[in-house]
């Protein structure tokens, strides 16, 4: 098998994007356009990965920073597809192998499918491959036409089709594969002699031979990216996809079309994911889960059995059989570990909580650290944070909080410790024994504002009158 490069055309600044953000940094389910084009590469080994970058370069450089054996070319000028692929020129001084040529805005490629155009292009010795899809509605669209063996005849451009050439729906996908000996030959005396000014790839098909045409057979692969509403499109196509392999691998979807996953969510059999459920980043879900209805979970791990419940779970982890919710938020690197409550109305924030720990209602737990079997009670808090920095609070195993404690950091309850209801701790307490911080109560009988009438004396009463 001959060398193989890629090069994924990244320059353009996509204006009908209404975006300062250069077009293939948009986000499609977790991941940037240029990333999907990347990935659907997986699988392939190149000697070559080129980037063509123009509009917001520094950007896609930067974005693109974290992998490796990726090269950089810079397109100071955007004057089209062929212009583009005439940088890679210097990038593949005396290579004899074989150019795969992508956009850098067609995020919904299959891996398979570039596999497939590869394999022809190289089994047929062909000069160029072409990918191309039959559209249901191609308007607008130039035609490809090939003869009874995918060999291409013909692009003709639909302002210049004949009434019997538009009805072909094959169009060209702009995905190509080329024997750079032959593409080298003719690439670098491409015209711009036309209307746009422009260098485009096309034009080097009329100047090689073989070229054959590969049907894509997914005709929503090739879709690109020039607007938000063709970004939404893609994204629910996207959502299709991760759906429908989900729920063939053992997870139930209990409203689908109100649910949506990022592609880089894994998801064990017999997860349920109830409606108005949203699965974001590097989110891991362990089997028996019940998520939902009404949560977001985003770069967190749930272990098996957990159910979460109209909550909202980020950069956190819940160990096994864990209960969420309703409307709680875990956030900053929250642990809660195994059988835990955490329950109506509570934040957890950058703390560790331990095995069978309890947070049931209406509290704030931030930079602590739980033991086992803590049971916290209702309104209890954290106060962590001074006005210029964050304090730690460590409560040791079994310790019981009454309801509206406040404890003010740093301070290290021990274990087995009950804490009265209402108290505000200020000081470190020992193991084993009971905590009252609160002012003793004061009872005034007959007390009330000045400004409020004293009540009537009905102690004496007047003599009823004689009749």
């Amino acid at each position: 098998m001959r060398m193989l490069a890629v090069a994924v055309l990244a320059a353009g600044r996509g204006t009908r994007m209404k975006s300062s953000l250069p077009k293939v940094l948009h986000t499609l389910g977790g991941r940037s356009l240029v990333e999907r084009a990347l990935g659907s590469l997986s699988g392939m080994e190149f000697s070559h990965r080129l980037i063509v970058v123009g509009y917001g370069g520094d950007q896609v450089k930067s974005s693109l920073g974290n992998l490796t054996n990726l090269k950089f070319v810079d397109q100071t000028e955007q004057l089209g597809t062929g212009h583009a692929v005439q940088q890679v020129i210097p990038h593949l001084n005396g290579f004899q192998g074989d150019l795969l040529v992508l956009n850098g805005d067609v995020p919904l490629l299959r891996p398979q499918t570039l596999k497939r155009l590869l394999q022809i292009h190289q089994d047929h010795q062909n000069s160029a491959t072409v990918l191309t899809a039959h559209l249901p509605n191609p308007t607008g669209y130039g035609r490809v036409f090939c003869n009874d063996q995918n060999v291409l005849t013909g692009i003709v451009e639909d302002r210049d089709c004949t009434t019997a050439q538009k009805q072909n729906r094959r169009i060209n996908a702009g995905v190509y594969c080329f024997h750079w000996p032959d593409l080298i030959q003719v690439l670098p005396n491409l015209s711009a002699d036309n209307d746009q000014k422009e260098y485009y790839l096309t034009d080097v098909v009329k100047s090689l031979s073989p070229i054959m045409a590969v049907d894509v057979e997914d005709y929503q692969e090739i879709q690109g990216i020039n607007n938000r509403k063709q970004l939404a499109e893609a994204y629910a196509i996207l959502q299709d996809r991760i759906k429908d392999d989900w729920m063939a691998a053992g997870v139930t979807l209990v409203d689908p079309d109100s649910i949506t996953i990022d592609e880089t969510v894994e998801l064990s059999p017999d997860v349920i994911i109830e409606p108005q459920t949203h699965l974001r980043g590097n989110t891991r879900i362990q089997t028996g889960c019940r998520i939902g209805p009404g949560s977001l979970i985003e770069n967190s791990q749930i272990g098996a059995n957990v159910t979460v419940l109209y909550s909202v779970v980020s950069d956190s982890t819940v160990q096994d059989g864990a209960r969420i919710g309703p409307y709680a938020h875990l956030r900053g690197a929250a642990q809660v570990g195994e059988n835990c409550r955490i329950g109506n109305f509570v934040e957890i924030k950058k703390s560790s909580l331990g095995d069978r720990t309890n947070v049931a209602h209406l509290s704030y737990i931030g930079d602590a650290t739980l033991g086992n079997q803590v049971n916290v009670g209702a309104g209890t808090i954290t106060a962590n944070y001074d006005g210029f920095q964050k304090h730690p609070t460590q409560i040791g195993d079994r310790t019981k909080t009454g309801s509206n404690s406040v404890f003010v950091a740093p301070v290290n309850i021990g274990a087995d410790v009950t804490v009265g209801a209402g108290s505000v701790v200020t000081q470190d307490t020992p193991d084993d024994c009971l905590v009252l911080a609160r002012a003793k109560q004061t009872v005034i009988p007959g007390w009330r504002p000045r400004q409020y009438p004293q009540p009537a004396d009905t102690t004496q009463q007047s003599a009823p009158k004689d009749s």
